[in-house]
């Protein structure tokens, strides 16, 4: 899901010269991590030069707080230029800020926003009773706790991000394709969340403009040209605060957590006034059969992980700030507690609708277009703007950009990657996707989940069964032919082998729900909706069977240990 809010002031991230959100520390304290494609250097350790091009320089890596952070020599090593650059650097020591509070904070001011909020009133939407709808989120985040944790274990002992880790399973160049993908999803949600805000936008229109010919829906475009225009008045708008630089981000991002927290509060408090309690929400049954409730709870649990699967394969990008294995495992715990919390705070909300309105109203904005006066409605409308353009803008802006920089620096600016970042939000036709409760779950979350579970799976089988956890840090920077992430010209086929066929299952059922297949036998629905589940474990397990097929490439090389690790 949605990276979001995750700079609040709760949560001081560590200086990284060059992340968009961060400030870049003064030239006395940038760590000794250098890369330079105009010096060659080779390390006295080394009785043979690197085929590489480019000096990298790491530190020492004093642990603090734990034996399990990555303790580094003061080594340099030589890397290709174009396999670096500021953000896929190790973490230096002075970075490792994160204690397991800040990382807790951090999963507070994800799971407090608009996107989940609709997801837990989906549920009661689709019949579930108030305690179903809450367990199926707690099952499903408790789920996706394993390979969060599992996958953030990388980032914190080894300082890497992402991309980098990806190399060791994909290869050098293979990596490309995981990286995009996640920045695909990136692009969707950008869709997403401008949508929302641009109904924001439309709320606090006057009922005279609403109500004009302009509001009218054009069925080739899906929706009204008075919504589609608000939506691209908040989706230049927060391009303008991309244009205006990293330190303007960064101040908005701090505001956000706490304006939405005490939003929230305030609408939990407003339902429980007007509906006189929550008794009508725990009075309230299933509508469902018991052969109907598990025909909704698989897709719904699947939609559920899917809404962190992007966050849990990406997560060292967090971890890495991490000051201990301990500290990332505490914090991360809280994600199920907080979504929790979450999804009753939806779920009552929603359900006292019907005792208000009298009738279940689950999107947010809509509900706060029928409360309030105008300065009620310009505050509320005010508070979950802010969160959405600082949400979009760090979680769905910066992730795509820079994988497109990554790809391509020679072309791609982090103003370029963010422009079309936001181009492809448009192309993803969010309106669509949030027409109903269904569509959002069935064919936005399920469907993306059968690219994130097949990735999730093949990074832990490869880090932690492949790998044995002991990367080769020189290698995941060179490409050098010799190296042992080079694999075939750069990419591992067996990665990509098992990428491909685990999706492929999937494929049949997503194509029904979108209306291009009229039926498919009940195996592939079945399949489709639990595809997180069957991608994870079937992309994984082939991914070990191709491996062992194959052998280890790169173990015939020269595997120096330059960078030895604390276990």
């Amino acid at each position: 899901m949605v990276l979001s809010k995750c700079l609040s002031s709760t949560l001081h991230l560590p200086p990284h010269p060059s992340t968009p959100f961060l400030t870049p520390l003064p030239l006395s304290k940038t760590p000794t991590f250098s890369s330079s494609p105009n010096h060659t250097f080779f390390p006295s350790k080394l009785k043979k030069p690197l085929l590489s091009q480019s000096l990298l320089k790491l530190s020492p890596m004093k642990s603090s707080n734990s034996s399990n952070s990555m303790s580094l020599p003061d080594l340099e090593f030589e890397s290709d230029p174009t396999l670096t650059n500021e953000d896929l650097k190790p973490t230096a020591p002075t970075q490792r800020t994160f204690s397991g509070f800040e990382i807790a904070t951090f999963w507070v001011g994800l799971v407090v926003g608009v996107p989940s909020y609709y997801l837990a009133g989906s549920l009661v939407d689709l019949g579930m009773a108030w305690w179903q709808g809450i367990a199926t989120v707690v099952a499903a985040n408790m789920v996706l706790l394993v390979p969060l944790v599992l996958t953030g274990h990388a980032g914190t002992r080894y300082g890497i991000s992402f991309p980098v880790l990806v190399r060791s399973s994909f290869g050098i160049h293979g990596a490309h394709i995981p990286t995009l993908l996640r920045a695909l999803i990136g692009c969707g949600w950008y869709g997403i969340e401008s949508w929302i805000g641009g109904e924001a936008i439309f709320l606090l229109l006057p009922k005279s403009i609403k109500e004009a010919s302009l509001s009218q829906p054009l069925p080739w475009l899906g929706t009204s040209p008075l919504e589609f225009a608000c939506f691209l008045v908040f989706w230049v708008a927060q391009l303008a605060f991309v244009w205006k630089g990293i330190d303007g981000i960064r101040k908005l991002e701090k505001y956000s957590a706490p304006i939405l927290v005490a939003l929230t509060s305030s609408l939990l408090i407003w339902s429980c006034v007007k509906a006189g309690g929550f008794a009508h929400m725990l009075s309230l049954s299933s509508k469902l059969s018991a052969s109907e409730f598990w025909s909704v709870f698989f897709p719904s649990l699947t939609a559920n992980i899917s809404f962190w699967a992007t966050v849990a394969i990406n997560i060292p990008d967090f971890t890495r700030y991490a000051k201990s294995q301990k500290d990332q495992v505490i914090g991360q715990i809280g994600l199920p507690i907080f979504m929790g919390a979450f999804t009753f705070v939806g779920l009552a909300v929603t359900s006292s609708t019907k005792v208000i309105f009298g009738e279940v109203i689950s999107d947010p904005i809509q509900l706060l277009g029928k409360i309030g006066g105008l300065t009620t409605r310009i505050i509320a409308i005010f508070g979950i703007s802010l969160a959405i353009i600082t949400t979009n803008i760090a979680a769905n802006v910066v992730a795509p950009a820079n994988a497109l920089v990554n790809l391509s620096p020679k072309w791609f600016t982090f103003t370029r990657g963010a422009l079309l970042t936001a181009l492809l939000g448009i192309a993803f036709q969010p309106w669509r996707l949030l027409q109903s409760s269904e569509s959002f779950v069935y064919t936005w979350l399920v469907g993306y989940s059968a690219l994130m579970g097949p990735i999730a799976g093949i990074v832990l089988a490869d880090y932690y069964i492949i790998q044995k956890t002991d990367l080769n840090m020189k290698d995941l920077y060179s490409k050098s032919p010799h190296g042992a992430y080079w694999y075939s010209g750069g990419f591992n086929v067996a990665a990509i082998l098992a990428l491909v066929i685990g999706v492929l299952p999937v494929v049949p059922g997503f194509l029904q729900k979108i209306g291009l297949a009229t039926s498919v036998p009940n195996t592939f629905v079945v399949i489709y909706n639990n595809a997180w589940f069957i991608s994870f474990f079937s992309a994984g397990f082939l991914y070990l069977v191709l491996s062992n097929l194959r052998g280890k490439p790169g173990n015939s090389a020269a595997r120096d240990n330059l960078l030895p690790t604390a276990k």
